[in-house]
Formats: C-alpha cells, structure tokens, sequence
C-alpha cells in the first residue's frame, strides 16, 4: 500500500534534504511512516556515501562563531566538491550546525571532531548522511579556535578565506579592541600574513627568505638598468630580527664615514643620518612586511604599521592569537578536461 502524499513527502524532504522521488519510495516502502522513511534514506545514503568519499572536495566554506562572551571564537572548513554545492542552502546550514557543534563542546581541531558525536550520531556517521542529502563528498578538514580577553573573526564574502585574533587589553579598552580585531581581520584576510610579529619567524626561514628578496631585487635592478630608471637598494638583512646592535651600529658608521667624505658639516650630520638609517632599517626587514601582521602596513590607513594601528587605539592592546584559512590550501584537486570527463562518464 502506497504510503506517500504531498504532504508527507514535503515533510520528509525538509526533514532529510533529500531528493523528491527518493522521499518518495521511502515513503511507499515504509508506509507513510516518517521515522522508518528517514531511517530508510539515511541507510540508504549511507552506501552512497561510501562511494563518494573517494572524490576530492576541495571547494566549500569557511565558517565561523564568537561565543556570547566574546572571548572565544572558533573557525570550521567545511570541504564539497563543487562550488554549487557550497552555495547550497542546506550546505551553509551544515557548516553553520558542524562550527556551533565545535565551539559548544571545546573542539579545536579536525580529529577531535571526528571523535565527537552531532545529533546522537558519531561525527562520521552524520557527515555520512550529509552527503548522501547534498550528493557530494564533504570533508571536515579544518577546525581551530582563539581564545583571549577579547576575540574577533571575519569570514570574507565569498565564504573562501576566514581569520580568528585573539587579544588581551584592560578591561575599559575591550569594546574598541573588537572592533578594532573586526578590521584586522578583514585586513589579515586580504594582506595573508603568516605570523604575528617578526619574531615569530623561523631563523632558517628568514635566511633563505633573505637569499631569495635579494635575487628578486637583482633581477628588477636588470630590468630598471635597461630602462634607465632609478635602482632599487640591496639589502643586506630582510627582517628586524638580524638587526642586531652591531649591525646597526656598522651601517651607521658607513653612513656616516660616507657623508663625511662628501664634506657635509659635522652640525648636520646626525639629523642627516637619522633619516638615512630610517630608510635603512625599512628596506632591510621587507620579510616582516610580507609575514609579519604586527609590520605591515594596515590597509585601513597605509600612513601606519598595523602595530602603531593597534597603538593608536589603545596602548593596553596585545595580540595574541591569529589563525587564517585559506578554502582548499593544499588539496591537489585532480584536473580532467571536459572531453575526458564527457568520455568517462559515457564508459560507466
């Protein structure tokens, strides 16, 4: 006996996300029971998943959620195949129910996730019956979370690229340190720093960094010298973190020995080389610029370094936390042309 009807079918689809005739022959199978029919698809959802999670899925979104308190926010990459899928309804749902999931239950990070259960099923299974519902593999890639006296997150518009930060401040300063965290963020997004503060580079990173900044500079001097313009300055360091005491001291000597072979008056000298070594400590720490949040400059006002930024709005304000995705960084997606893919298909 035929157990489905436009409203039970409704129903079901709602419930499941499933497609219309799928609902159904679940329905007619279990006549018009709606918990046998959801039981039905999602076994049935589940040996269709088992298929797909070969696929690579390197499209999707990037979610995130500030707790009420404001001190902690946590970040989901939620991975589908196909950005159609990302821009699914029922897609943004899922990662929105995966990130609350995480941030109620203190997840930070993919395994634990895993572990963990949604919806009185183990994480596995329930991502199972997700892509049996939207028909694509979906991957759990990434999750992490910052914590601090103050957090702030941004998501770019187009679900691609998300930024936590995390600060400490004085307890008067914590209203304007979210807001100020909300524009960094949206700074951090664009500018892709990977650290906070040049000191958080690498030592064996800023020397092959160092090697590397002064080919590329070399190569643009070729370039200036057949076109007759200005050269640009080499560098001798590429962050502030080789510039030692000695180091300084040594370029301020030849700046000076310098100066005083060109005759300038020793009454003038000093204020001559303030600027010079200014100029000198800029071009010899470009790394910081590229890697370091703390040293670039804010996009939100390029007169100033995100740091002087920061201390312009309150002295109190300490970053201490910044994580960025970037959606599908690192996965090799396989690439077929649509010829090949046409003629695939046409084979099964």
């Amino acid at each position: 006996m035929a157990g489905s009807t436009p409203k039970l079918i409704k129903e079901l689809r709602a419930m499941t996300g499933a497609g219309m005739l799928d609902c159904k022959n679940a329905l007619n199978e279990t006549e018009g029971d709606l918990d046998k029919a959801v039981q039905a698809l999602r076994e049935a959802g589940l040996g269709k998943a088992a298929k797909k999670a070969g696929n690579v899925a390197a499209e999707g979104l990037i979610s995130v959620t500030v707790d009420a308190s404001g001190s902690i926010a946590t970040m989901l990459e939620l991975n589908a195949q196909t950005d159609f899928v990302a821009k699914n309804d029922n897609f943004i749902a899922i990662t929105k129910e995966i990130v609350e999931h995480a941030a109620s239950n203190g997840i930070t990070d993919a395994d634990t996730l895993a572990a963990s259960s949604l919806n009185g099923l183990v994480f596995p299974e329930y991502l199972a019956g997700k892509i049996a519902t939207v028909g694509e593999n979906l991957v759990a890639r990434k999750v992490s979370a910052v914590e601090g006296d103050v957090v702030n997150a941004y998501v770019h518009s187009n679900g691609r690229v998300g930024v936590l930060l995390a600060a400490t401040c004085d307890d008067a300063a914590k209203d304007k340190t979210a807001a100020l965290l909300k524009s960094l963020a949206m700074h951090a997004s664009a500018m892709k720093p990977t650290v906070i503060a040049y000191t958080d580079l690498d030592a064996s990173f800023v020397e092959s960094e160092n090697r590397a900044i002064v080919a590329e500079i070399d190569a643009d001097n070729d370039e200036l010298k057949r076109l007759k313009k200005p050269l640009k300055n080499i560098p001798q360091f590429v962050s502030k973190s080789q510039l030692t005491d000695e180091a300084v001291a040594t370029a301020k000597a030849e700046m000076k020995a310098e100066l005083l072979a060109q005759g300038k008056p020793e009454n003038i000298i000093e204020n001559i080389l303030k600027g010079k070594i200014s100029r000198w400590i800029e071009d010899n720490c470009q790394l910081d610029g590229r890697h370091a949040l703390l040293s670039q400059a804010y996009v939100m006002d390029d007169k100033k370094t995100v740091e002087q930024a920061i201390a312009a709005v309150d002295a109190s304000i300490k970053i201490t936390a910044y994580i960025r995705f970037e959606l599908g960084e690192g996965i090799e997606k396989k690439e077929e042309d649509f010829a090949a893919e046409v003629a695939a298909q046409m084979a099964k």
